[in-house]
């Protein structure tokens, strides 16, 4: 019998090595070696080897640009999360109500997640650019501009843009997401709270929202780090145009390690906001734990 354990276990670790050798080679070593980049004032892997310093740390947060593209990349996840969550749940909610059609309505809804990136955002482009579809429809058609409105050409114009892009791609991953949560819930719950007298609108504040309230805090997790990794909308919608006052994170990180070869302050930068990603996460996790034990004791 031992014999025969030990080989169940010498071929379970022959069959999960290739995996376990990829894991390390394209996940452990870039970890690692951006770490030591991070580090390494000078350049890791220079002549001189460099030398062991938090200076790159130091010159991230000490950038007054790298509070800009925060500050974006914050404002980004804030608007667009809840934004995606509130319509990719109503849609849910509709479609889950609805006793036909609710493929043809998934697939309508799921097109704009499966389109790719570059595309959009160069038909977003297009649309808001100042000599776009947009304006001529404004000034040329409609007559209510007296001119081209450069939606694009300013901090804020141009992370509206992104952010409706951001909204509109995500709406269907939340659907589908929320819409399986939904069909989880037993009907009879919905059924028993009709007999008491709960309308629509009761039902999802006491029945629907408390029953997916782990759905939730997944898609939550998820839509934050997605928040914070935007980066083709931004790159081919502005550019970080003008004077980088619409980069995020990202395309600031990008800017540096491939236009200045500051390859450290990029490692760094990537450092610094993995952490703070983790502890959104944290966050987001307790509290809506909290919750749940408030409301627990409360019953």
């Amino acid at each position: 019998m031992e014999t025969k354990s030990l080989k169940n276990r010498i071929q379970i670790f022959f069959l999960l090595l290739p995996g376990i050798l990829l894991f390390a080679v394209f996940t452990i070593y870039p970890i690692v070696k951006l770490l030591f980049m991070s580090i390494f004032q000078g350049g890791y892997g220079t002549a001189d080897g460099g030398t062991v310093s938090l200076q790159n740390y130091a010159e991230v947060l000490t950038d007054p640009i790298f509070r800009i593209t925060f500050a974006n990349t914050l404002l980004y996840t804030l608007i667009t999360v809840p934004m995606q969550m509130a319509i990719g749940l109503l849609v849910a909610a509709l479609i889950h109500s609805i006793p036909r059609f609710q493929v043809g309505f998934r697939v309508i809804y799921y097109l704009p997640v499966i389109t790719s990136w570059v595309i959009v955002s160069l038909v977003f482009k297009y649309i808001f650019n100042t000599e776009g579809l947009l304006n001529y429809f404004l000034w040329q058609v409609l007559h209510l501009t007296g001119s081209n409105v450069p939606w694009l050409d300013s901090r804020w114009g141009g992370l509206a843009v992104a952010m409706l892009l951001g909204i509109w791609k995500g709406v269907g991953w939340n659907m589908v997401v929320f819409l399986a949560a939904l069909q989880s819930v037993p009907r009879e719950v919905y059924e028993s709270a009709a007999m008491d007298g709960c309308g629509a609108v009761k039902k999802f504040f006491y029945i629907t929202l408390p029953s997916i309230r782990s759905t939730i805090l997944f898609a939550l997790i998820m839509l934050t780090i997605g928040g914070f990794n935007v980066f083709t909308s931004i790159k081919m919608i502005t550019d970080g145009k003008p004077m980088h006052q619409t980069e995020t994170v990202l395309t600031w990180m990008y800017y540096k390690g491939f236009s200045e070869g500051k390859f450290g302050y990029s490692a760094a930068l990537s450092f610094i906001m993995a952490a703070a990603l983790v502890f959104l996460a944290i966050l987001q996790s307790r509290t809506m734990k909290n919750r749940d034990e408030s409301e627990r004791r409360r019953s």
